[in-house]
């Protein structure tokens, strides 16, 4: 489960976050909407564990990618990685099988760019891949940051038909955007205004 509750948060003596409290469970996806600057992007980071709350508590918090994936807006793939490296690097850290890689690359319209890097791919592309990466390991919740903000819409319905299955195949994922698409197959919408979901 993510799960958020009475979380706080302030940057530089402004207060972003005022009392969140959200639960995303198995199976579940759940979208976060909100006007740019609500907080959204600073929520998702403490519930991955790259910030930490003022107040209140999180989960999953500091996760293994095995257990919790991040698709952050930066997208973080490596450069010196190959796209397929890149998608194959949780398989890899977590000493598994590498499985899956390829098939994932051909469903999201990437197949073709498997061994070229980063840099050398839109950043739509990029960010194709590195939703890849995130779910590649199956795990057990995923959080996104708009992970169809640079996708024209046939590459968008793609990565969404990939989201949606892998709640369907037993995660919790909670996805902040603005993207249509991406609400309309979410089981809940929430909105992030004020500091606070509702």
């Amino acid at each position: 489960m993510i799960q958020a509750c009475g979380v706080h948060r302030a940057f530089g003596g402004v207060s972003v976050l005022r009392g969140v409290d959200l639960a995303v469970g198995a199976g579940e996806l759940v979208t976060l909407s909100g006007p740019s600057g609500s907080g959204k992007t600073a929520l998702l980071s403490l519930l991955c564990g790259f910030d930490l709350p003022d107040r209140g508590s999180v989960s999953p918090g500091l996760a293994s990618w095995s257990a919790c994936a991040v698709l952050p807006q930066s997208l973080g793939l490596a450069s010196e990685l190959t796209l397929e490296e890149n998608v194959a690097l949780p398989l890899r850290l977590a000493g598994r099988p590498v499985v899956g890689v390829s098939e994932l690359l051909v469903e999201l319209g990437i197949g073709s760019l498997g061994a070229r890097f980063p840099g050398q791919v839109s950043f739509g592309q990029q960010q194709r891949a590195a939703l890849a990466r995130a779910v590649v390991a199956r795990p057990s919740a995923l959080l996104a940051d708009e992970p169809t903000a640079h996708l024209d819409a046939a590459s968008a319905v793609a990565a969404v038909g990939v989201l949606r299955r892998v709640a369907d195949e037993g995660a919790a994922v909670l996805i902040a955007t603005h993207h249509d698409a991406v609400h309309e197959v979410a089981d809940r919408v929430l909105v992030l205004a004020d500091g606070r979901v509702r």
